[in-house]
């Protein structure tokens, strides 16, 4: 029965945590949503801190579940980074906690979905890390810093979709995917 109830509380707090943001729950509201006491959350939860960061770590979890859906070995490094980033910006966009933590960052700075938001990124970049250095393993890519590699990937690839939408009429996947190609593969320099 007590995983029960900490499956509840956290369903709740995740509930809470995307409906009101981060700074707005209360554990009172948490308790409310989940059909529990308080003194019942406490006795899975030391504090909300603590009851956020299992919800991120399940938000990240399932982050990287998504991406591994759209990773297929038979394909070439490039095609599954493509892939990979379009599904988990996807997912970003979509999954309503991360959304409420983007919201509460521009409109309020708290620092807690600061951090939230920021765990998302480093999952993010550490999974596309992985992803070179196997990359550089098989010879697919040339040696690098697997870390800033991912980064910049992430960073061009946010770029591509996000920032230049924000001026210009949005590219299609096809092209962000040329794109990428592009810069990261064929690079600027002449042959």
């Amino acid at each position: 029965m007590s995983v029960d109830r900490r499956k509840w509380i956290i369903d709740a707090a995740a509930k809470s945590f995307a409906l009101f943001g981060y700074k707005a729950t209360t554990m009172d509201q948490v308790a409310k949503i989940g059909g529990v006491g308080k003194g019942t959350i406490y006795t899975f939860f030391a504090n909300k801190e603590e009851l956020f960061q299992e919800i991120m770590n399940r938000l990240v979890q399932e982050m990287k579940r998504v991406a591994e859906e759209v990773v297929n070995p038979e394909r070439n490094f490039f095609d599954n980074l493509h892939r990979v980033l379009d599904r988990v910006l996807d997912f970003r966009e979509e999954h309503e906690l991360a959304i409420k933590l983007a919201q509460e960052v521009r409109e309020i700075g708290t620092p807690m979905a600061q951090a939230g938001i920021q765990q998302i990124e480093r999952a993010i970049v550490g999974y596309i890390q992985h992803q070179v250095g196997l990359a550089v393993g098989k010879g697919e890519i040339k040696p690098c810093d697997p870390e800033m590699t991912a980064f910049v990937m992430l960073k061009l690839y946010m770029a591509l979709t996000a920032d230049w939408k924000k001026s210009h009429e949005p590219l299609p996947k096809e092209k962000v995917a040329e794109l990428l190609r592009f810069y990261l593969q064929g690079g600027l320099a002449p042959d």
